[in-house]
């Protein structure tokens, strides 16, 4: 069974995860995500033996008491929402926005803006469940480095103006997520 490497932006979200699991924070955002990450892979002669297990907080694209967006999700396809895709192809070129991590049906858009701004929002509910500004960096690189990734996120906000409570909010989702760690990864 592979050795799993908890990842995580901050170490608020994973200040809860048990002692005996090897974890890496790497800052937020997905520039900070992919160089943190990609650094730690290519000093590593294990990745035949490694999985990436990405915990974090995300922010629900839909309301969350009126779509139960709440709780725990297994991400199965990461989006990066901020890249304009379609330019991209019209010059040739695969802009690689969207990777399959996994069977579930949730979509986690990852881009480097903190979303507050409820047209925003409106736009990524249209292709995507959550919000997060550091998965798709850690899916990317996963695939790069030819290992696995796992992405768990709790939802912490409504990625709305109250994800600008979100220091607040961050210690209830770093319990949930080292729970789920201690249930599944023990």
């Amino acid at each position: 069974m592979p050795r799993p490497l908890i990842v995580a932006a901050t170490a608020a979200e994973a200040v809860h995860v048990p002692a005996g699991f090897e974890v890496l924070v790497t800052g937020l955002g997905k520039t900070a995500a992919a160089t943190s990450l990609a650094r730690h892979l290519a000093g590593r002669s294990d990745l035949a033996d490694l999985v990436l297990v990405n915990i974090g907080t995300a922010g629900a694209l839909h309301d969350v008491f009126d779509d139960n967006i709440d709780g725990l999700f297994e991400i199965g396809t990461v989006l990066n929402h901020d890249i304009n895709a379609d330019a991209i192809r019209a010059l040739g070129y695969d802009p690689r926005e969207r990777i399959v991590v996994g069977d579930n049906p949730t979509v986690l858009a990852t881009g480097d803006v903190f979303v507050t701004d409820p047209v925003v929002r409106v736009r990524l509910a249209k292709q995507a469940h959550l919000v997060d500004m550091e998965g798709y960096a850690y899916a990317y690189a996963a695939q790069e480095f030819g290992v696995p990734i796992q992405i768990i996120k709790h939802v912490s906000d409504n990625a709305d103006e109250t994800a600008l409570e979100w220091v607040a909010m961050v210690d209830r989702s770093a319990r949930a997520l080292g729970a789920w760690v201690a249930a599944h990864l023990s």
